[in-house]
């Protein structure tokens, strides 16, 4: 039977799993996992059991309640199983049988023999104790071999040298799979880092008369098997399984850890059968449920019903479709062949009268051509009259020229008789001007007077040319001035603004820490070194990219603190921020402030070749630029001297980046890419390097930096300033020079305009007598011109040769006229007889003519009628082009879908045909009727198919659940009288048993001045059953039952119950061997002591058996007992090679002799 407790878990006490980086299974420090059980019905869950083993096998009913879980065994490169028979991991799944009896799925293993301890040997040794151990290449060992005693074995040695090794090779050796130790689940794990194979070799006492069993255990770090000896020769795990039995030796059995104790009673419970009551609700419930879907499952049918007649009804309007339309293909092909034959019978009738019309137009094209060349002879006549007519008019104009010549001869010579007389005056009266002209300057002297003017103005063009270079130079000037003062303007707004937007960054970080910056802007003249601003606000990094990485480094207080750089700065500032209200800060509010006297630091752990090999960049403090009194704290509090960046992770050899900044014992931090990798080195054993990742995040209050640091540098804003107020006195003079220069300017301009003043009237002076001489050669170049015209005029010809000439040419155009008049005449008569032929030609066309289009209006009657005819016949072929081509698409597709239709649907649809029911409808009677049953459809709600198949399964389950519990009340009667006898025979025994631990329980309490009791709690749930422990540990108190939620004492006394607990137990235990691992931790020195003392008395009895206590120290003087032997273990990396060199047993010898001389001393002392 389970035991189950009522105490809860210690909490808090962490300590004694310090050497075990896991527990044995059954007694692990946390609930037992719960395990699914496949049951494919869903009749139940189970969870595993895992029961404390006890004294007594299970009874045929225990072990059928207790086999229904599946099995987790390890099996060994042979085949073999690990586990022992008997433990919980040992068995197999049970399965339910047709009347309802667990019987097991597979053949069980067979029940272990019950094995009485063995009697003790005379050397001490109980058969199955543990005489030597030998380990080799295990775990932290290289070679070690001890020999226990066949009592108490207390284990010492500190933490990491290997104690609880022994525990994992005791537990491996005798062939346990390494999964039950939770260390790791591969044997191959337990052989020494860097070497090939160890083993582990255990020999156990042997029956009185017999030799002791050597079982060694072979280990490979390249196999995940291993190989087993007993006495030298090779066996399987079976058969050390089955020596283990017969020594009764239960290395399931072999853990009592404080901490799993106290959870075992919450992790243990037992399987039962399931109930029928269970049974029959869940049948209740499948016929509520199955009832609540007979109506679904009934619409579920009706609809599949409806559906079946849709489906044949878009079968039946297709077809029928099809057999309409190959009823109007019929019609509307007898209808295209009586068309064709009118067309044809029409076009035969009217070809006579087509070719009639044929002749009388090609007669009419022929008089058509007549005409028109009759016609054309007589407009080319016409022609040639109308070109008779224009030259007689051209002649006639000439003739009336002449005419007008004639009539103007005489005024003519008037006009040329005055003309000259005119010309003659103007010539008299010119040359008169230019025989007397007017006094004129000369020129030459003008010119000269021009030329000492210009040269007098030369010197003063060259006086403004070099005015304007001055004028010129002190504009460049004051302009680079106005710059210098502008730049530094804007640098010290730059500067203003970048420390006001860092400060209101703080500001919604830390209100107190941004008014305490605000305070010390103000009042820096208070200390007698600069102090610096938060790092957040001073400090920048110049290569964005090392942004991340550098902010990484500082913690949130780092970056926002106050440095000074001396120590009375650093009591001013706290005596203003934090002592007192002078700054006017929120009260309560706490201002972090720094200052470190300057020491040696360790210096960076590798030099920059080293740094470059290894795939760094730089260390952090050479990319962060900030004011050199901050140097100090970045590197004595941030370490940024010390942490090495790399922002390739690719480049960095992690391993040896480790080793290289730990080699000097501090350890230190490196960045790799995105990952923070803090090192530091173990003080113990190896003394390996340990390495703690962290993923960068992205910076938050470094990213806004844009100056060299943001705090305003005193020095820069003083040079700022300085070069301000030099470019506005400079600005002052250049000003003064400009106004010198105006005035110089105003000077030479008056100057100018006196010159200009004077060379204009030189030029007008000039212009005037330029103008006199042009005028004079004008006269002179007009008088030569009229001489030339006069001259023309008086050598002009007489009045009567130029009318004789006029008279003889109008004689002539005269009797040209005459002729042309002769030809047109002649012109006339042959144009009338040619319009006489042209008209005869046209009236036998205009005949022809008539003929032709009163033929063509009987042709155009006939072919009306023809194209009527034609219009009606394409109509209909169109019509049956139509119908033929509809009728085979829907023959077609009525043709698919009554193939698409299942053989039953197929031969319905046969029998249809020929009954002729299948055209008993119309299409619209078909479409009205599916358009009903849609309706029909619409109305019922779709149900999922899964309904109804959900309904005829469970319908089944139902009947086979309904035989089952018919059944299975039967089989509950048969467990039920089964349970009665099995309980008659188990709990006296059970009684008897806890009767007996308690008595040893409740001596353990007394011997501790303290009252304790155990008691056995029954329920009707045999589930329920639990072991009640009370206690009692102050005489004002009674016995209280142990719970997780007893306060009184808390972890302590729940812990000292336990452990008083488990050593009754042990001296119940009828294994050959016990070993515990920490069982004193978390105690207090009292209680310690007394359960040490208390242990060596239960274990030291001439009657106990083999114990071994684990433990990394011990309190002073505790009660020892001549029996129990103690073994410390003395390993690590670092024992001296030197032969006898740290012998603990000359130690101890040394330390005992020492102790004996003082004493020796001090009885002589007293004595003298």
């Amino acid at each position: 039977m389970p035991r189950r407790t009522r105490a809860e878990p210690v909490e808090g006490d962490t300590d004694s799993l310090k050497e075990n980086s896991a527990l044995p299974n059954g007694f692990k420090d946390e609930p037992v996992k719960k395990e699914k059980i496949k049951d494919e019905k869903g009749k139940g869950k189970a969870k595993r059991v895992e029961p404390e083993p006890t004294d007594e096998e299970p009874d045929e009913t225990q072990a059928g309640d207790n086999t229904d879980f599946d099995a987790d065994a390890d099996v060994d490169a042979d085949g073999d199983p690990e586990n022992v028979d008997g433990t919980p991991r040992s068995r197999k799944r049970a399965r339910v049988n047709a009347e309802g009896d667990f019987v097991p799925s597979t053949p069980t293993t067979p029940k272990r023999e019950q094995v009485m301890t063995l009697p003790r040997d005379d050397d001490g040794f109980i058969p199955g104790s543990i005489v030597r151990i030998q380990l080799h290449n295990f775990l932290t060992y290289d070679w070690v071999e001890f020999r226990p005693g066949p009592y108490l074995n207390m284990i010492l040695g500190p933490n990491g040298t290997g104690k609880s090794s022994i525990a994992c090779a005791i537990c491996l050796g005798l062939n346990w799979p390494p999964s039950i130790l939770g260390r790791a689940n591969e044997i191959s794990s337990f052989v020494k880092h860097g070497k090939e194979s160890g083993y582990i070799e255990i020999e156990l006492k042997g029956a009185k008369g017999q030799k002791n069993l050597v079982i060694r255990r072979n280990l490979s770090a390249k196999s995940k098997s291993s190989t087993l000896t007993l006495n030298g020769q090779s066996c399987t795990g079976k058969e050390i399984t089955n020596r283990m039995a017969k020594l009764n030796v239960q290395v399931g059995n072999l853990w009592y850890l404080v901490l799993s104790a106290l959870s075992a009673g919450s992790d243990c419970m037992y399987a039962r059968f399931s109930k029928s009551n269970d049974e029959q609700e869940r049948l209740k419930t499948m016929q509520e449920r199955n009832s609540q879907l007979e109506r679904d499952v009934q619409r579920y049918q009706e609809r599949k019903r409806i559906e079946k007649d849709i489906a044949i009804l878009k079968v039946l309007i297709p077809v029928n479709e099809y057999h309409e339309a190959k009823e109007r293909y019929q019609k509307a092909k007898d209808r295209q062949r009586e068309l064709h034959a009118r067309v044809r019978k029409l076009k035969d009738r009217n070809a006579p009268a087509h070719a009639k019309l044929e002749q009388l137009a090609v007669q009419h094209r022929e008089y058509e051509k007549a005409r028109e060349k009759k016609k054309t002879a007589s407009r080319q006549k016409f022609q040639q009259m109308k070109n008779k007519w224009s030259e007689n008019d051209k002649l006639e104009r000439d003739a009336e020229d002449v005419t007008n010549k004639l009539d103007g001869l005489k005024r003519a010579e008037k006009e040329r008789v005055k003309k000259i007389k005119e010309i003659q005056g103007h010539n008299e009266k010119w040359q008169k001007e230019l025989d007397n002209p007017p006094k004129l300057e000369d020129v030459e002297a003008i010119n000269a007077e021009m030329r000492k003017v210009n040269r007098e103005h030369s010197q003063t063009t060259t006086r403004m040319e070099d005015l304007q270079e001055r004028q010129r130079k002190n504009v460049d000037s004051s302009a680079a001035q106005q710059a210098n003062i502008s730049g530094a303007l804007d640098q010290l707004r730059n500067l203003e603004d970048e420390r006001h937007r860092k400060l209101e960054k703080l500001r919604a970080w830390d209100r107190d820490m941004a008014d305490a910056v605000v305070w010390l802007r103000n009042h820096q003249d208070k200390f007698k070194m600069e102090v610096f601003e938060p790092p957040m606000i001073c400090c920048t990094v110049p290569d964005r990219r090392y942004t991340d990485a550098i902010e990484a480094c500082f913690n949130q207080d780092q970056l926002k603190i106050l440095v000074t750089q001396c120590e009375e700065d650093y009591a001013t500032l706290n005596n203003y921020l934090n002592d007192g209200e002078q700054a006017g800060l929120r009260k309560g509010a706490r201002i972090n402030t720094w200052f470190r006297p300057k020491v040696d630091l360790s210096p960076p752990p590798m030099n920059e070749a080293e740094l470059k090999a290894l795939g760094f960049d730089d260390y952090a403090i050479n990319k962060i630029e900030c004011p050199d009194g901050l140097l100090w704290f970045l590197t004595r509090e941030v370490n940024l001297h010390r942490t090495a960046i790399g922002l390739d992770a690719s480049r960095v050899d992690v391993n040896a980046a480790m080793e290289a900044v730990s080699r000097d014992g501090s350890g230190a931090k490196f960045i790799a890419g995105r990952v923070m990798n803090t090192v530091s080195r173990s003080r113990y054993g190896k003394r390996a390097a340990a390495n703690m990742t962290k993923d960068l995040r992205p910076a938050r209050n470094l990213v806004s930096s844009t100056s060299k640091w943001d705090a305003v540098d005193p020095e820069i804003k003083k040079k700022l300033d300085q070069t301000i107020q030099e470019a506005r006195q400079a600005l002052e003079v250049i000003n003064e020079d400009a106004n010198n220069l105006a005035a110089e300017e105003r000077e030479i301009r008056a100057e100018e305009a006196l010159f200009k003043k004077t060379f204009d009237a030189l030029e007008a002076r000039k212009k005037v007598v330029n103008n006199q001489k042009k005028h004079l050669a004008t006269l002179a170049a007009k008088i030569e011109t009229n001489k030339n015209k006069l001259r023309d005029l008086e050598n002009a010809p007489s009045v009567e040769d130029e009318r004789a000439k006029l008279k003889k040419r109008l004689f002539e155009i005269s009797k040209k006229r005459v002729r042309i008049v002769k030809e047109y005449t002649q012109l006339i008569r042959a144009a009338i007889a040619d319009q006489v032929e042209a008209t005869r030609s046209g009236l036998e066309f205009l005949q022809v003519g008539a003929n032709k289009n009163a033929l063509e209006a009987l042709c155009q009657e006939k072919d009306d009628k023809y194209q009527r005819a034609l219009a009606e016949f394409e109509e209909a072929d169109q019509i049956f082009v139509a119908t033929k081509a509809d009728a085979k698409k829907k023959r077609d597709t009525s043709l698919d879908l009554v193939r698409s239709m299942d053989l039953k649907f197929q031969q319905q649809f046969a029998k249809m045909e020929m009954d002729g029911s299948v055209h008993d409808r119309s299409v619209n009677d078909l479409r009205t009727e599916l358009d009903v049953q849609q309706a029909n459809l619409d109305m019922i709600s779709l149900t999922n198919p899964g309904v109804v198949e959900q309904y005829e399964r469970r319908k089944n389950e139902i009947e086979a659940l309904a035989k089952t519990l018919e059944d299975r009340e039967k089989s509950t009667r048969k467990v039920e009288r089964e349970i009665k006898n099995a309980r008659d025979r188990w709990q006296p025994a059970l009684e008897q048993l806890v009767a007996s631990i308690g008595k040893k329980f409740s001596a353990a309490f007394d011997r501790i001045g303290c009252a304790g009791e155990i008691r056995i709690s029954p329920h009707d749930d045999y589930d329920k059953w639990a072991i009640d422990i009370l206690v009692k540990f102050r005489d004002n108190e009674k016995l209280q039952l142990l719970t997780g939620q007893r306060q009184s004492g808390g972890v302590q006394e729940r812990s000292l119950t336990t452990i008083l607990y488990l050593m009754s137990l042990t001296e119940e235990a009828r294994t050959p061997f016990s070993l515990v691992d920490e069982i004193n931790q978390g105690m207090d020195q009292r209680a310690e002591r007394a359960v040490h003392n208390s242990l060596v008395e239960v274990t030291c009895k001439p009657d106990s058996a083999q114990y071994f206590l684990i433990t990394p120290k011990l309190l002073p003087d505790l009660d020892y007992h001549e029996r129990m032997k103690v073994l410390c273990v003395n390993n690590g990396e670092w024992l001296p090679e030197t032969p006898g060199l740290g012998n603990m047993n000359r130690m101890i010898e040394n330390f005992v002799q020492l102790n004996r001389d003082r004493v020796s001393r001090d009885r002589s002392s007293r004595a003298g």
